[in-house]
This record gives C-alpha cells, structure tokens and sequence, in this order.
C-alpha cells in the first residue's frame, strides 16, 4: 500500500504511534519509543521517487528492535541500568531493515543482558503479556513480542540463545524464527555470542512477514528468496513427532500443550505427510555443552561492562558461576559441539523436520518472575527446554501459534530442520497456517482487571 501510495509512510508510522499512546501503557513493550525519527523516517521515504520506493521491500513498515541490538542515535541498554553511550551506527541488521525501507519505531524491552524466560528488569518495569495482563510474555524477546502481538509494530527483531525468539513468540500468538547459524550477522554488541548460541530472527504475526523479514536481514548468496518457499506446493514430508526433553530438564508438560502438539500431527497427517513417532537422543552432554557455553558467555557480556556493578544481584550472580567454570570446559564444549549435534540429528536419518512442544505450561504470573535467585532463574529456562537443544546445533527452528487453551491463552507448536534449511520450516508453517489461520489477539482480549 505504500509503495502503490495508497497510504503514505507518514500515515502508517502516525497510525502506529497513536498505537502505542493507547497499548504501551498497559503492557511496556517499549524502552525507548522513537517518534520524532520514526515521523522523519517516513516523510524521506514518501518523499522518493516512484521508481525508488517500488524497490523497497518493507516501504514505511514500522519495526521495533530488541534493545540488545545497536541503532544509530540510541543507547543499547541491554534492560540494564548500564549505560555505554550512544550508538554512532546501526548493526549491520539493523542497516539492512533501514535499506530496505523499514522504519525503526522504538527499541522492545529485555531482561537483563537478555538472560531470563520472562522480561522484567528493575531498571525499565515489567512488561506484560497482552492476552493477560497478569502473566509474562516471555523473554527474553518479551517486549518485541508485546509490541507485534498488539500491532504496536509490525514486525520486530530478537535475539534466540535458548528460545528467546521461539519462546515468547509462543506465549503471545507470533511466528518465531530462530535462522540457522550465521544466516543472519551478529554486531559487535553481540561479541561473545554465548558461543555459538546466539542466533537474530524475526517476530511477526504471519509465516509470510517471517519469510519476507528473513529475506531482507540473511547473509545468503542464493538467487531464490525465503518468500518462494511459502509460494510452493509442500511435498509430503516425514515428521517426526517427539515429546520427549532433554535428560535433567525434568518437564511437566500440560496437557493443553500435549494436545496442541498431538492435534498438529494430525493435521499434518491429514495433509498428507508421515508422522513418525521417536524420541530424540539429546544425551546428557547437550545439557552440559549448553549450559556451559550460556554461563561464560554471560561471564564475558558482564566483564565487558565498566560499570558491572551496577547491574541487578541476579546477573553478577550468573557471571560468578561463569568464572567458577574453567576455560579449559568452555574449549571442550566448543570441541564436542559436532559429536553432540550428531547425536541429536540421528532422528534426520529417517525424517525431515521435527515436531517437539514449545513449552510445558502457560505464561507464568509476572509477580512470581522477578522474585527468584540466579539458580531459580536459570532452571525456569527448562520450560522450554525443547528448543535449547537447536541453539548449539546452530539449526533453524520455528515457533507457530496454534490456537488458544481454555483460558484464552495462546498454545503453540515447535519445528525443528535440518541444517540450513529454513525454506522447508517456512513452507511447512505457511501450509499449517493456511488450513489452520492463526489467532489474533485483540483489545478484547485485555483483562482490565
């Protein structure tokens, strides 16, 4: 519509803005709110000429960025009160949105050095889950998918170590696709990576936006773009169904979340693909070689600030259990990376994509989150723990919304691929979603209580 003019950017941006007056006060998605360079933004861009905005793929499209991540003229705060001063550039993901004519709105919410499965820092408030005001969006991308969730933007940028795109975007109704492995460049503001860990992806309302947020933000020399997969018949697959965690995560997993899994396999199968029920070998090293990894990379994100002390007792905490950690363990984890991720990929040896839950349980209560210790933070992590393991492979896995629990509560499935392969994931999403259309939240779907 903008490319056509059929709106302009600038009544797109002041729609969304005029959004966020009415949401953001409820939910605190937002860190910093960016109007002024947003309205700016969108005036250049309705300024072009035809011919040059018919080229932009996101022409006037609002996006919000996790607030780990540089943009020129902000502080990265990081959801920590540690602040190390104003961006003089964009990241380099960052500069390919802009390129593409996307439109920075503001900066989403964190938990501190985005450690935690739910977002809440002391610094910048809580932020809330707008299908229930009561609960977490999640973390550690909780604020972009607050924003998205409620059209306070229209697609938005996070951060996945450990499901912290897949995660929240399953507790508030949104697609999250965590790329394969450097498909997608990390910053310098992202040095330590968590080792290996650490993958950027998008968060938006529909398989298609995904597709297209992927195609505009990857490193990929291919001449086809992620949107083709979507477009293309899906051939049968074979799925594999897999319920079972890793060893030492010691889930629960809810019924309701059970069915929506149990109810996924059997619409795919209805679609023609076979689904094949095995239970992953995860190994008990899986647990370790993450754990590991996460702790010292956490180690090194707090050495690297000046003002440490600063930040919540929580972090410093983690960071002390990365220091007890020996370097010589972080280089065997690195080293036994490929005889693990093997391990794990024997279930491609008769399949194509894996089905695992999202999570155990619904959104957990905000005033429960901010209470627990460094040991109880990390350990809640494990309601997730299907989609850890997908994070030291390096593999691309996604997060699609299902349809709502009896408490008016997203539910969601997890699909995992194979090295490389976020074109089948993609495909194998949109076709769920055109049979299955995702739910919405509304403003109805506050409880104002």
């Amino acid at each position: 519509m903008v490319r056509s003019r059929t709106i302009s950017a600038t009544q797109l941006v002041e729609a969304t803005l005029a959004r966020i007056d009415n949401i953001e006060p409820m939910v605190n998605a937002f860190r910093v709110v960016m109007s002024k360079e947003a309205l700016a933004d969108a005036a250049r861009i309705d300024s072009l000429p035809d011919a040059e905005l018919a080229k932009l793929q996101l022409a006037g499209i609002p996006v919000a960025i996790k607030d780990d991540t540089d943009v020129a003229g902000q502080s990265t705060m990081w959801g920590s009160a540690v602040d190390r001063g104003i961006c003089e550039q964009d990241s380099k993901v960052v500069g390919r949105l802009r390129q593409a004519g996307a439109v920075i709105i503001g900066k989403t919410n964190t938990p501190e050095l985005t450690l935690w499965p739910w977002t809440a820092t002391d610094r910048w408030g809580v932020t809330r889950n707008p299908w229930d005001l009561d609960r977490t969006p999640g973390g550690s991308s909780g604020g972009s998918t607050a924003a998205v969730c409620t059209g306070m933007a229209a697609m938005a940028l996070g951060s996945d170590g450990g499901g912290s795109v897949r995660y929240p975007a399953g507790l508030t109704g949104l697609v999250g696709l965590k790329p394969q492995r450097d498909r997608v460049p990390l910053g310098p503001e992202h040095a330590s990576g968590w080792h290996g860990l650490v993958a950027l992806g998008p968060l938006t309302r529909s398989v298609r936006d995904a597709a297209l947020f992927l195609d505009v933000i990857s490193s990929t020399s291919t001449t086809a773009t992620f949107r083709d997969a979507i477009n293309k018949p899906v051939i049968p697959l074979r799925i594999a169904l897999s319920m079972n965690s890793p060893p030492g995560t010691q889930v629960s997993l809810s019924q309701a979340r059970r069915q929506s899994v149990e109810d996924a396999a059997d619409l795919l199968a209805s679609l023609g693909h076979e689904i094949i029920e095995i239970e992953i070998d995860y190994g008990l090293a899986s647990l370790w070689n993450s754990t590991v990894r996460l702790l010292k990379g956490a180690q090194h994100d707090v050495d690297s600030m000046t003002n440490g002390d600063r930040l919540e007792a929580r972090t410093r905490a983690v960071a002390r259990l990365g220091r007890v950690i020996p370097n010589r363990s972080l280089r065997a984890a690195l080293r036994h990376e490929q005889r693990v991720t093997m391990s794990i990929n024997r279930v491609f040896d008769a399949t194509d994509v894996v089905l695992t839950p999202l999570c155990e349980s619904p959104a957990p209560l905000v005033d429960r989150c901010p209470k627990r210790g460094a040991i109880h933070s990390l350990r809640a992590a494990n309601t997730s723990a299907w989609l850890v393991p997908w994070n030291l492979t390096g593999q691309p896995a996604i997060a699609i919304p299902t349809g709502v629990d009896d408490d008016n509560l997203p539910t969601a499935i997890h699909l995992a691929g194979q090295a490389g392969e976020e074109t089948t994931l993609l495909a194998l999403a949109g076709q769920i979603e055109h049979v299955r259309p995702f739910p919405r939240w509304t403003e109805t779907s506050i409880d104002h209580k």
